[in-house]
């Protein structure tokens, strides 16, 4: 199974293209899709846009697990990471990808064993868990790879009750 791990935000959106099978991760791919402060809202949608489904093209993935949003944050930013979202999701949705959505607590717990494990912690459990060389940077990188694993780990479960219920 392949899954893109997605920490939205509309400056940077963080990817993670994980692929996983019982007991064994790989990352295939990390990084950040930046986009210009001095460019119009709906430019920097569009381009995340872009670049997420160029990733979709190229790794053809199962999934793809999105960080949900943190209402800890103000409502501006609370705002320009649904709009974020937003454009992944309807990235996938063009290419018949299913979605899902994970609290930061989730992703946290998954990874790290605890949902109030810290950034440091989170980059050295994603480190760890994928058999990295070096812990991925930057943060959102780091986040989006861990909300990959995160779905990888409770997709055999959501298999399972979905299995159990049908």
């Amino acid at each position: 199974m392949i899954v893109i791990g997605i920490d939205p935000g509309l400056a940077a959106t963080g990817y993670g293209v994980v692929s996983g099978s019982p007991g064994r991760l790989a990352a295939l791919a990390g990084g950040v899709i930046a986009t210009a402060a001095s460019a119009p809202p709906e430019r920097r949608l569009a381009d995340i846009h872009r670049a997420v489904d160029a990733l979709m093209c190229e790794h053809e993935p199962d999934a793809v697990a999105l960080e949900e949003l943190y209402f800890g944050q103000n409502a501006r930013s609370a705002f320009a990471v649904g709009q974020a979202r937003g454009a992944v999701m309807l990235a996938a949705g063009q290419r018949g990808v299913p979605c899902a959505g994970y609290t930061p607590q989730q992703v946290k717990g998954s990874v790290c064993g605890s949902g109030r494990a810290g950034k440091e912690q989170v980059g050295r459990m994603v480190k760890t868990l994928l058999g990295l060389a070096d812990e991925p940077r930057p943060d959102h990188a780091a986040d989006a790879l861990a909300v990959a694993i995160c779905h990888l780990n409770r997709a055999p479960l959501a298999a399972a009750l979905a299995g159990a219920t049908g």
